[in-house]
Formats: structure tokens, sequence, C-alpha cells
């Protein structure tokens, strides 16, 4: 039998499948800058577009909040050449129109118009793309290699002066950047999920509240430890390399995967063969939003879709049993390669021999409890 942990990570082998499909730090930071710009280019233009527009009022700067998989340090690098790398960065105004109601003054198709009008001279000075048919967002493509998605969200007057008035009070707290991060930190968690408004530009707005979704996948990664967080990442390299486009959500496979993980002892592919091998399972018994049980995950995939991923599924699980229990590492190598593409690693030299006893029994590692901190959560 073969150990084949050390392929997908290790801390002194490499490369490994994690390190493979890691964005560059060059990668990263030019999405960094790109998302700062789009940020500063809101704060300097929404008010003014808003009010060329005829809303006028008091000029007000949105506040962000970064979601999705950047916020998880789940973002993996696009897998195919026509893929991209997906960064969401909701922005948020106060729009509420008086306190006696719960729907913001300015309709949705204003806000996003606003938003484009505000951000088409860094677009086009960039020589970006700025994309607008997206039902809940506004997407720009920086580059081929990525987008950030906008999704446009309105929040009481009240909560969003709260917002800036904990920034304002931070002022001593080492620099006042970190003053403004720390602060909405702690004012992004107390503000009330059922007054969280999203932009839709058929639907007008509706309730949508990102944060949730992100604090239960936090708490998922402090429940089970790293090991969870990077098998979610090998299911979505998974899943980038047999769905060029299409294939299950994020969430869904998060989903899936949470209530049936079980890490073990620096042997990630035992987990993640174990995982595979319960997910078709959890599947076929039906997947609701951990954060919304009346929304259905797989009903939304479908299911022709469901089905489709259970049959990818059981298929990665037989060429990852088979690996494991092959004596020859490269064999092992190329049958792991036929599931996750050529960024896994063809490095059968560093595949170990092992016992089916040492197999057996590499016990479930206990997960240790890790810090909740963000790439950039808020600013």
């Amino acid at each position: 039998m073969l150990n084949l942990s050390s392929l997908f990570y290790s801390g002194v082998e490499q490369p490994t499948f994690l390190d493979n499909i890691t964005l560059t730090q060059a990668q990263c930071d030019v999405i960094v800058e790109a998302k700062e710009a789009v940020r500063q280019q809101l704060r300097d233009g929404l008010a003014t577009a808003l009010q060329a527009l005829g809303h006028a009022g008091e000029k007000v700067q949105p506040r962000f909040f970064t979601q999705g998989s950047w916020a998880y340090k789940t973002l993996n690098a696009p897998a195919h050449a026509s893929q991209q790398a997906d960064i969401d960065d909701g922005a948020y105004l106060p729009l509420s129109s008086m306190t006696a109601t719960t729907k913001p003054s300015i309709a949705s198709k204003v806000f996003f118009a606003a938003a484009e009008m505000a951000l088409r001279p860094l677009v086009n000075g960039r020589g970006w793309t700025l994309i607008t048919d997206k039902p809940t967002c506004i997407r720009i493509e920086i580059s081929k290699l990525a987008h950030i998605d906008i999704p446009l969200y309105a929040i009481p007057d009240s909560e969003f002066q709260q917002l800036r008035k904990a920034a304002m009070e931070m002022r001593g707290y080492l620099t006042l950047d970190e003053a403004v991060r720390k602060a909405e930190r702690d004012a992004w968690t107390a503000l009330p999920r059922d007054q969280v408004l999203l932009a839709h530009r058929e639907n007008d707005w509706v309730k949508s509240d990102p944060r949730p979704v992100k604090t239960w996948f936090l708490g998922e990664v402090e429940r089970h430890g790293e090991p969870f967080r990077r098998n979610v990442r090998y299911l979505k390299a998974f899943r980038d390399w047999q769905w060029v486009a299409g294939g299950p959500s994020s969430i869904l496979l998060m989903a899936t995967a949470a209530p049936v993980f079980e890490a073990r002892d620096r042997r990630d592919d035992l987990a993640l063969l174990d995982l595979v091998e319960q997910m078709p399972q959890v599947l076929r018994d039906g997947v609701v939003c951990p954060t919304d049980h009346t929304e259905s995950l797989t009903v939304r995939l479908g299911k022709a879709g469901v089905e489709e991923t259970i049959a990818k599924l059981q298929q990665l699980e037989n060429h990852l049993r088979s690996a494991i229990h092959s004596s020859s590492p490269t064999q092992a190598c190329e049958w792991l390669r036929r599931q996750f593409g050529p960024r896994f690693p063809d490095q059968p030299d560093r595949v170990k021999s092992t016992t089916a006893t040492a197999t057996v029994m590499a016990t479930p590692a206990a997960a240790v409890a890790t810090p909740l901190v963000g790439r950039t959560k808020a600013g």
C-alpha cells in the first residue's frame, strides 16, 4: 500500500497539489491592488454618480465586505484557460428612506447604474472589462486570470453610521488602517442579519446576507481543523478540472463535505478517500444550505447535475482507492492525474510505502482551533 499524502500537502516537500492550485504571490498582489482600486473608485465616485442620476442626499462613502472563497481562504487558481479566479467584494450603502420601512428609497437599478457610472473611468483606464448582465452583481474582468464581482447591498442608515462611527473611535489602535479593519470586523458582526438587502437587477431588492455562510464555514474549519479547508480545496480543484464550466457549486461541495469529514493524522489522502466515499449518499439524501434550511442546494443543481456529480465522485473514489492500494507509485500518480489534472505532482519517488495495518491505524486527527482571520475582510 502507498502513502500519497505528501503529494497532496506537505510542510517540507514541494511541490504539492496544494501548492500547484494556489495562486502565486504575484497573482495575489495583482488581485489585491485591483480590489483596492475598485473600492477607492467607488468611495470617490459613487455619491457623485447618484447625484448625477438625480438622487441628491448626504454624500457617503460605501463600506465593503469581502466574501466568498477569498475570505474563506479556499480560492484556487483556475484549472483551465477559460476559467477565472472569482473574488467577491460587496459594497454597502445606507439606503433606507425612514426607520418605519425596510425597503431602500433608491431602486436597485439606480444603485447599479450609479456604481457602473462611477467604475467606468477606472475600468476603461485599466483596459479591464465591465460586465453588467449578472443579476446580482457588477463583474469586472481584471485579467484573463481573475474577475471581481461586486454585489451591491443596502443596510439601514443607523447601522451604516455605526460602521463609520466604530472606525473613528478606534484611532488609537496601532494605525488608522488597522483601526478601521478591527472596528469594522466588530461592527459587521453586530449588524442584524435580517436587515441586509441585496440589489437585484430583476427583483429590485432581496434579503441576502453573506456573513452567515462565512461564519458557518470558518466554524467548520475550527471544528475539523485545517485539513477540512485543504480537502475543500482538493474537491474544488477536482471540480474545476472535471467540469470546464458548470458542475457543483462551491457551497454545495462544502455543505456536502462538512457533516461527514474526518481528518486523518498526516494523511490527507485517506481523509479525502473517506470523504468522497460518503459524499454520494449525502447528495442522494439532499443537501440544504447550511444557513437557510429552506433552500435545497441539490434541487438548485438539478437531478441530472446531482447524478453527474455522484458519478464523478465515485470515479474519484475508485481511482484514489486504487492508487492507495497500488504497489506502483508511478501508476498511482498516473491515476490521480487523470482525476485532478496535470497540477497533481507526477513525482512517484516521493510516494512512501506503508502497510495495511499502518493505514488502518491512521487515526483521525484531533481538530485544533485556528484563528478565524481572513485575508482582507472589511475596509
